[in-house]
């Protein structure tokens, strides 16, 4: 469990404040079952539609201060505009969130960040709707540059293009990829919205911990059934604790393991000869688009293309290798010989 593991970060509470009573109550229930670090609750809630609950507004604040002043715990909400960052660094908010939807505009993170330069406020992060690296990674430097050293980036899945069981699509290898390039933040895990239904929240927290994410926000209401938000993805705090307490916590210290050692060796050798393959694939792609060039052929033939796909998607199944990673290696694959194609096409004579 992760009870007395606080090397993990656990940010709990509802997804939004609806009333006092409400708030104190789930704030009370988690700090008794699961031992929180940080109480959460929206009081101001970016929905897509005004007919839905746009949270209580600033009132919320007060009633977030009392959780923090009785249970002695810091609190933490979302922020969607410079205005909002000074009402809660005024009130004396600990911790603040960039969601989702404002992640992706620069220009407001750039203003929320002048505005919270020079205070002790801790900012969180949330990955941006769209699967674009390059914002979540801007929004966390645009920050850095106002002089905000602790930020959180939060992971909190992406708008799926298609249909998932998910709610978002966790697309974890783009927060892997934020770790390599980022290795002095934390990346803590949002498996509430990644879910959006509290049956699929033990899978998403177990698959965060197991990469080594540094903690998790998960939504939790004293009485989901009658949430104003988001019901069906917030749990009571009492099964958060039966839930956590299935959470197998593995030991993210690498021991000297001979077995292990012997198979990265083999790995290494072969993707040492993957990469030589792939330069002897490309010199033959270049030679292709010479001769296409030569003889004023177009880049891509679409029987070709099809081809491609079918024949080692279907060589694929057949090695037992999942035909997702060979259809997305192939379309990587074929991204880089049309782009050295195209680069052919365009030198002069």
């Amino acid at each position: 469990m992760l009870k007395g593991r606080r090397d993990y970060l656990l940010i709990c509470g509802p997804c939004s404040a609806e009333s006092e009573q409400q708030v104190l109550s789930t704030a009370k229930e988690l700090i008794e079952n699961v031992n929180i670090d940080i109480f959460r609750a929206g009081i101001w809630k970016s929905r897509t539609s005004p007919d839905n609950f746009e949270g209580v507004g600033s009132i919320g604040l007060e009633w977030l201060l009392k959780v923090k002043n009785e249970f002695n715990i810091p609190v933490a909400t979302e922020i969607i505009t410079p205005i909002h960052a000074e009402k809660c660094i005024t009130a004396g908010i600990d911790y603040l969130w960039i969601g989702a939807r404002t992640v992706v505009n620069p220009y407001t993170v750039k203003e929320i960040a002048e505005v919270i330069k020079g205070t002790k406020t801790k900012v969180m992060v949330k990955n941006p709707i769209y699967p674009d690296i390059k914002l979540w990674v801007g929004a966390i430097t645009r920050l850095e540059e106002a002089n905000i050293n602790d930020v959180i980036a939060i992971h909190r899945g992406f708008y799926p293009y298609y249909t998932t069981q998910y709610r978002n699509n966790p697309l974890w290898e783009i927060p892997i990829e934020l770790k390599r390039i980022r290795q002095d933040i934390k990346i803590i895990c949002d498996p509430s919205h990644i879910g959006g239904n509290t049956k699929f929240l033990k899978d998403i927290i177990q698959q965060a911990l197991d990469l080594e994410m540094s903690g998790l926000m998960i939504e939790s209401h004293n009485n989901p059934a009658k949430a104003l938000s988001d019901s069906k993805q917030q749990i009571k705090p009492v099964d958060l604790k039966k839930l956590l307490d299935e959470i197998t916590i593995r030991d993210n210290i690498f021991f000297d393991d001979e077995k292990i050692n012997f198979l990265r060796k083999e790995i290494d050798k072969i993707d040492d000869i993957l990469l030589e393959k792939m330069a002897f694939r490309m010199r033959l792609v270049e030679e292709i688009g010479h001769h296409k060039k030569e003889k004023n052929i177009t880049i891509l033939q679409g029987d070709r293309s099809r081809f491609l796909f079918k024949d080692r998607i279907s060589k694929a199944e057949k090695l037992q290798i999942n035909k997702n990673f060979v259809k997305e290696l192939m379309k990587a694959i074929q991204n880089e010989a049309v782009r050295i194609q195209v680069e052919i096409m365009k030198k002069k004579a």
